[in-house]
């Protein structure tokens, strides 16, 4: 059978099944569940006869989204949170990748900014972090003690304060993708150069090590989390840009539930970030290898679940 032939006899039945997706009627399970068992057979087919072809791809992208769809229809909900952290949202990350290596495009690109400016420019550390923050970290490397701000307030203080300020940096980052990405992209951009100037403003002191192995101890999973919402934004504001087949308002709805997925999947990455901040990263007298242990361990995390799992997962449901 020709492809266009193929597609012509079953484009209606994806139409209907599509419509179920975007929210029409996906309180009918029954139904979703019946066109999900033909779409995948579809899709075998398309795989068979047609490799690589836009229809396998389009086929493929329906079947993936049902199968989360379905799962969120179950009532079984003594298990729902565990179908969401193994299956639901490791699917939704490979789905938004791309946009999660955009956002950390921007956020390196930044901090070099911040390194280069830095060193070009005295006066630019203090542009960027203030007066007062410069003058106490200075004032705290004289007496010994370069990171001490992290010892300043009451452990568990500090921990709400930072959690609140964290999801708070989450949804601004989040919300900011309503001025077509833009705004996303302006709050990744200046967090990167207050990081690269924060890095070699300590470099230029001699102590690049102890503020790397430091603040990364909270920082890997507090920046990693801002990255992760830049691409929340970024995918709210491009489905009010190119909202493609789909009119803009239901692209929009689309963009919406994909993002608020995002930040929620992120925000304990932001709970456990402030803990470390507020309970661990004041003990700069830490030895150095559990700093690295934290670190490592923080960086492998992110690494596996954001990045390898989801692909593997991905390869799983559609071989």
């Amino acid at each position: 059978m020709k492809e266009i032939v193929f597609v012509t006899r079953n484009s209606n039945r994806w139409k209907v099944f599509e419509d179920l997706l975007n929210g029409h009627d996906n309180d009918n399970p029954d139904m979703l569940a019946e066109l999900f068992v033909q779409v995948t057979d579809d899709l075998a087919f398309a795989r068979t006869y047609y490799p690589g072809s836009s229809v396998s791809k389009y086929l493929n992208s329906l079947a993936m989204q049902s199968h989360q769809l379905i799962y969120v229809n179950k009532k079984e909900n003594k298990k729902r949170m565990s179908r969401f952290w193994n299956i639901e949202f490791p699917l939704h990350l490979y789905g938004i990748r791309k946009y999660i290596i955009y956002s950390l495009i921007i956020t390196l690109v930044s901090v070099s900014i911040g390194v280069i400016s830095t060193l070009n420019d005295n006066t630019f550390v203090r542009l960027i972090l203030g007066d007062s923050y410069v003058n106490m970290t200075l004032h705290n490397i004289d007496s010994g003690d370069p990171l001490a701000v992290y010892k300043k307030m009451n452990q568990a203080d500090m921990f709400l304060g930072i959690t609140f300020n964290n999801i708070m940096v989450s949804i601004y980052t989040f919300i900011f993708g309503l001025i077509v990405s833009i705004g996303t992209a302006y709050l990744l951009f200046n967090n990167g150069v207050m990081l690269g100037a924060f890095l070699t403003f300590f470099y230029q002191k001699g102590l690049l090590g102890t503020a790397m192995l430091t603040i990364w101890v909270h920082g890997t999973l507090e920046i990693f989390a801002i990255i992760v919402s830049g691409a929340a934004g970024m995918i709210l504001g491009n489905s009010i840009l190119f909202p493609g087949t789909y009119s803009r308002g239901i692209s929009f709805i689309r963009g919406v539930k994909k993002s608020l997925k995002t930040v929620l999947g992120v925000a304990p990455l932001f709970i456990v970030a402030a803990f470390f901040e507020g309970f661990i990263t004041r003990y700069t007298e830490m030895p150095i290898a559990l700093r690295l242990l934290i670190i490592l361990s923080s960086l492998a995390f992110i690494i596996w679940y954001f990045f390898i799992y989801p692909k593997k997962l991905y390869k799983k449901f559609t071989e």
